[in-house]
């Protein structure tokens, strides 16, 4: 990846604000595409709410944990990456997990905000990523984030609308199956 993005391209200089915004704008086409990669015709009032969410809270958090978790942490041996991992799965995950369904639920003015939560969040932590630390240098971290955020908003885009959490689902979704996890399987 770093022979592709020049040191310079997104660096420790870049202002906060531009990952923040990247990182929204890619959440936001995340929720977008997953919508569409479904066949359904755009939502744009949830794309604002998860842009929001991801604005005020996901970047923002995303941009300061990363930073934290390497000066924590340095460098690529395997046992600070072993600790990061650790230490994201432990931490920032939860967090980030139970701060989507829940941030979602109040901005979807749902009655009770903490169902989706309940419903899905054992599912949802259990699909996280590890490359992040390996593969990844400090300074192309945010972006690279961001990025996987956008997959990963289409993940949990659809898992809130109507997917389980599950890493099943999501196959189903991209099979283009359709998926409920509020509904039983009709009996044939």
């Amino acid at each position: 990846l770093t022979r592709w993005l020049p040191r310079h391209a997104m660096s420790f200089q870049a202002p906060r604000r531009h990952y923040v915004l990247l990182y929204a704008g890619l959440t936001a086409a995340g929720d977008a595409a997953q919508r569409r990669g479904r066949g359904q015709p755009p939502d744009w009032a949830q794309t604002r709410r998860v842009a929001l969410l991801a604005l005020t809270f996901h970047g923002n958090l995303n941009y300061v944990w990363l930073r934290a978790l390497e000066r924590a942490l340095p460098g690529r041996r395997p046992a600070a990456v072993l600790g990061k991992v650790l230490c994201d799965q432990l931490l920032a995950a939860p967090v980030a997990v139970g701060a989507f369904y829940t941030g979602m639920s109040i901005l979807q003015r749902k009655e009770d905000i903490f169902s989706d939560c309940k419903k899905k969040f054992w599912n949802t932590y259990k699909v996280r990523q590890l490359s992040n630390f390996v593969f990844v240098p400090v300074y192309l971290r945010t972006a690279y984030t961001g990025l996987c955020g956008f997959v990963w908003a289409a993940f949990i885009c659809f898992s809130q609308e109507s997917g389980d959490g599950t890493v099943k689902s999501a196959f189903m979704w991209l099979q283009r199956e359709k998926v409920n996890a509020d509904e039983e399987p009709s009996q044939k």
